[in-house]
């Protein structure tokens, strides 16, 4: 048992942390779990060929009722976009859907590789002063808006995340002001994060042996541990938000999303 204290310490660090970025940014706190979680189910002897199964679905579920706290919280800085939530919520959710059946045939290698590139680039574009750069005057909408949703969803649920690695940029880029954006894709999160954790649920059911307390991919010792910490600490994140220069808040979103994928992809390529 006292082997298992310094994990449950990183896990419930990792909890508070991830949620007030969640707040602060509009991220579910996957970005700050996954790199923790996996790390942590390491030390816990999880199989290699699932650890990062376990990571992301572990993840997604401690997202659910963080987005929830973290989106109330902005709601009442009036900083939601319900109609764009309204017409990208269904195919985000189905994207978050099929990501979580993909993983499973996704071996534990590509699915860290691809957490750590997808978070690089992601990172750099919210470092770099583009905030005057646009692609569109408005979330695009029809097939194009809805394809665009969905592949929202779809990498997100592969990631771990409540995806505001993506969707804050791509409204950002579509001339959403940050703080909006933030606010609008903290709510977009549990699209993601309850279809897919569901999804995990059932794609991993009988496949993993340990650590105790796991139902699919899912194990409820993490959840337990970050959910409540991480949900207690979403609104402090919020109101500092609201504190900050919209460019110093795309930097910080940024150089968190780099130094993240950094941790994540080193082991592989041997640095």
């Amino acid at each position: 048992m006292e082997d298992l204290i310094p994990i449950f310490a990183a896990l419930a660090a990792s909890g508070l942390v991830a949620g007030f970025l969640a707040g602060l940014m509009g991220i579910g706190g996957g970005i700050v779990t996954v790199p923790i979680l996996y790390f942590a189910f390491g030390l816990m002897d999880v199989p290699e060929e699932v650890r990062m199964h376990l990571t992301v679905a572990t993840s997604l579920a401690a997202i659910v009722p963080t987005a929830i706290f973290s989106s109330r919280a902005h709601a009442r800085r009036a900083a939601l976009d319900l109609a764009l939530v309204r017409s990208w919520g269904p195919a985000i959710g189905l994207g978050a859907i099929i990501g979580a059946i993909t993983a499973s045939y996704i071996s534990t290698a590509g699915l860290v590789i691809f957490f750590a590139v997808m978070a690089f680039l992601m990172g750099l574009k919210m470092i770099l002063p583009l905030e005057d750069k646009v692609a569109a005057a408005g979330p695009p909408a029809g097939l194009v808006g809805q394809g665009l949703a969905g592949g929202l969803g779809f990498v997100s649920s592969l990631m771990g995340i409540g995806g505001a690695t993506f969707s804050v940029p791509t409204m950002t880029l579509c001339n959403f002001p940050i703080h909006r954006a933030v606010g609008t894709a903290a709510l977009l999160g549990l699209f993601i994060s309850l279809p897919a954790a569901l999804s995990y649920i059932w794609t991993g059911w009988g496949e993993v042996s340990g650590p105790g307390w796991t139902l699919g991919y899912v194990n409820l010792v993490g959840v337990i541990i970050i959910a409540p910490l991480s949900s207690a600490m979403a609104p402090f994140g919020a109101a500092a938000a609201h504190r900050m220069s919209p460019r110093l808040l795309s930097a910080v979103f940024g150089i968190f999303l780099i130094l993240a994928g950094w941790r994540m992809a080193w082991p592989f390529l041997g640095w």
